[in-house]
C-alpha cells in the first residue's frame, strides 16, 4: 500500500514573520452597527406616522414658515385700515380682531409643540447617529495605541538583542554608530558636491 503523503498545508509551516505579527498585535472589531442614512429613517418614520402626528408636522411646517407670517400681517393691516376707512364693523380697539387672533392661539400652540417635537426627531437620529461613529473612533484609536504601544516594545526588544549580539561579537556598539553617523555624513556631503558640479549652465570641476 502507498503511504498517504501529508496534506499541502501540513508540509507548509506558518511563516515566522505572520506568526510573529498575529502574536504581536490582535485586533479586535467594533461592535457597533453599520452606520445609517438619517433622512431616510426619519422619512421612512414620517411615512409610518399615525394621521394625528400627520397634521400636527403638516401645521408645523405651515405655520412656522415665513410666507405665512406675512399672510396674517397683510390680513390684520388690511382688517384695520378698512375699518379706519372704508367700513366701521370692527371698530377700535378691534374686538373681533382680537377675539379671531386669540382663539386659535391656543390649539395652534398646541399643534405646533407637538409637531416641533416630532421634527426634532430627526436631531435626535443624528446625535445618536453622531455618537455611535464617535465610540467606533475611540475604539479605531485605542487600536492603534496598542499597535503602536506593540511595535514600540518589539522594537526596543530587538535593539537589546542587537546591542548584546555586538558585544558578544566584539564590536563596541557605539563606535559602529559613530562610524555609521560619519558615513552617513560624508555620503550626505558627496552628494551635495555632485549636485553641485552637475548643475545645468555650470562646468565640472577639474
Amino acid at each position: 500500500m502507498q503511504e498517504q503523503l501529508p496534506s499541502a498545508s501540513a508540509q507548509q509551516p506558518v511563516p515566522p514573520l505572520a506568526h510573529h505579527r498575529r502574536i504581536l498585535f490582535q485586533h479586535t472589531a467594533a461592535t457597533q452597527r453599520p452606520p445609517r442614512n438619517v433622512n431616510l429613517v426619519f422619512e421612512a418614520e414620517k411615512a409610518a406616522a399615525s394621521f394625528n402626528k400627520k397634521v400636527a408636522i403638516g401645521m408645523t411646517t405651515v405655520f412656522q414658515a415665513m410666507p405665512t407670517f406675512w399672510l396674517i400681517i397683510g390680513w390684520i393691516v388690511l382688517w384695520i385700515a378698512a375699518n379706519a376707512t372704508i367700513v366701521h364693523f370692527d371698530p377700535l380697539p378691534w374686538p373681533l380682531l382680537l377675539t379671531l387672533a386669540s382663539v386659535p392661539q391656543l390649539p395652534l400652540m398646541i399643534v405646533i409643540m407637538v409637531g416641533q417635537g416630532l421634527l426634532g426627531r430627526k436631531q435626535e437620529l443624528q446625535s445618536e447617529e453622531q455618537f455611535n461613529t464617535t465610540m467606533k473612533t475611540y475604539h479605531d484609536i485605542e487600536q492603534i495605541m496598542e499597535h503602536l504601544s506593540a511595535q514600540d516594545t518589539e522594537l526596543l526588544k530587538q535593539s537589546h538583542m542587537l546591542f548584546h549580539m555586538l558585544k558578544a561579537s566584539g564590536i563596541v556598539p557605539e563606535d559602529l554608530l559613530a562610524e555609521i553617523n560619519t558615513g552617513v555624513l560624508a555620503n550626505t556631503a558627496n552628494n551635495i558636491n555632485n549636485a553641485n558640479t552637475t548643475t545645468p549652465g555650470t562646468q565640472p570641476m577639474k
